[in-house]
């Protein structure tokens, strides 16, 4: 691995250099894709779900006809969710394509750039309502060839035992909240003021910035290790004993941490749509736009994230530092006080006839902040750390099937938000978060020491240090 071009070791904030053009990257590719992703629900139901517009979309009423043989008769709110789900879970299924052509085939800067012109023609055919799925089809693979290609060449920075590889994680998870904060103020207000169009391409000009950072910062980035398949006979990996270990712990780990998403992933779906009918959002005697919601949840992740690291740290100098897997149940817990209040506040406020105050709302996104704190980056560095170095790539695309996962589930559970009062809609998230947090301590038990960072190191010859 070489790091020379990196500028040493205090480039960035006592980090390689590339890092903050990793960082600026993801920055704006997440931008791009929380702009889109804030507005679509509300375009949907709002629009393009409606009468006059539904029948002008490429191919919907297909698609319709399959979601409603498989799901029964599906009303506008339904089949919003339903789209939602099959978009935002795809877009957390691809990256294992995409970890695969890099590892394999093209390697991961090729990919990467591969991807983001894909998403850049996604994001400006979003403007005609014709073109809507073959758009969201551009988005779901050029995500995926973007997504774990980026965050794995943020591992091959750092040596084995580099213990700077966590808190690059976090910085990593601030660019990408900036970039969400960004999105509703930019592209949700354009696309609720000014019209849709609008804020899908703000979107499509935020990764196309991106994109050009990224080919600026290139000279500064690790260099791609060959391709797996043109370093081995028949496309075989090696791996040792130890390495199956800890590939099937953390395969075991997704569909755990796929339950422990579902409550985030929760906030671009059925909770937009319900604070836009059942919540305050007059400030100073003015509605503010309904996806500002994300920019306050991005708000409180970045504070909470500063905030969860500074704490963690001072624990560590007495001598508490617990493992990751202990990290990630403390947040399922946060998420289960964090949807207890926003049940509470909802059946008192039905039961008096009123609205969610907006204070409430930020509480609870406080809440849920912390938990993301705890439960995202931590994962995404459990993976990084323990995933085989020869196939790293592609298990950091396999990393993001739990969001695959949860996010099928919550375009499913969001169709509920109809037949269900509210109060027990969001109290179901609640326990949804509380048994994740049982079977993530499960698995902690049982595998402790498959995924502590004491486990046993490759033994190849040739595999010294983590190349991501």
């Amino acid at each position: 691995m070489k790091l020379a071009r990196s500028g040493g070791p205090a480039g960035f904030f006592g980090h390689p250099r590339a890092l903050g053009y990793i960082a600026v990257t993801e920055a704006w590719e997440r931008f791009a894709q929380y702009g889109m992703q804030a507005l679509l629900v509300l375009y949907l139901v709002d629009t393009l779900l409606q009468p006059g517009h539904i029948e002008s979309v490429a191919g919907f009423a297909v698609m319709r006809a399959i979601l409603e043989a498989l799901f029964g008769p599906m009303q506008t709110t339904a089949l919003a969710s339903a789209i939602f789900g099959i978009y935002g879970s795809f877009i957390y299924l691809t990256p294992i394509l995409g970890g695969f052509l890099a590892d394999r085939l093209l390697g991961r800067s090729a990919t990467v750039i591969a991807g983001s012109v894909l998403m850049i023609s996604g994001h400006f055919l979003m403007m005609s309502e014709a073109a809507f799925l073959p758009a969201l089809l551009l988005l779901v693979f050029g995500i995926g060839c973007f997504k774990g290609n980026l965050a794995a060449q943020i591992n091959a920075l750092y040596g084995m035992d580099d213990a700077r590889r966590a808190d690059a994680y976090q910085i990593y998870t601030l660019a990408v909240n900036a970039g969400v904060i960004a999105a509703p103020l930019v592209a949700g207000t354009l696309g609720e003021t000014l019209g849709w169009r609008y804020g899908f391409a703000a979107a499509g000009v935020g990764m196309g910035i991106g994109l050009g950072v990224y080919l600026a910062g290139r000279r500064y980035l690790p260099e791609n290790p060959a391709p797996k398949a043109k370093m081995r006979p028949a496309g075989r990996w090696s791996l040792s004993a130890s390495e199956w270990k800890s590939t099937l712990a953390l395969l075991a780990l997704l569909p755990v941490l796929a339950l422990a998403a579902i409550g985030n992933q929760q906030m671009f779906n059925a909770y937009l749509i319900w604070s836009d009918a059942s919540a305050s959002l007059d400030v100073f005697g003015t509605r503010m736009p309904t996806t500002w919601l994300i920019t306050i949840d991005m708000l409180a992740s970045i504070a909470c994230l500063l905030g969860v690291m500074w704490f963690w740290r001072r624990m560590a100098v007495i001598g508490i530092a617990p493992m990751e897997i202990t990290r990630i149940a403390i947040g399922c817990l946060f998420s289960v006080a964090a949807y207890v209040l926003l049940a509470s506040a909802t059946w008192m406020a039905d039961s008096e006839g009123a609205k969610v105050g907006l204070a409430t709302l930020v509480v609870f996104h406080i809440l849920g902040s912390t938990a993301f704190a705890h439960i995202y980056p931590v994962s995404l560095a459990l993976y990084a750390r323990a995933s085989p170095p020869a196939i790293v790539s592609t298990m950091m695309g396999i990393y993001y099937l739990h969001l695959f996962l949860a996010n099928g589930t919550t375009g499913w559970i969001g169709g509920w938000l109809d037949r269900l009062d509210a109060y027990v809609f969001w109290l179901m998230h609640a326990g949804l978060g509380l048994l994740a947090c049982i079977m993530v301590l499960a698995i902690g038990a049982v595998c402790r020491r498959t995924l502590s960072a004491e486990a046993p190191a490759s033994t190849h010859q040739d595999r010294p240090t983590r190349q991501g």
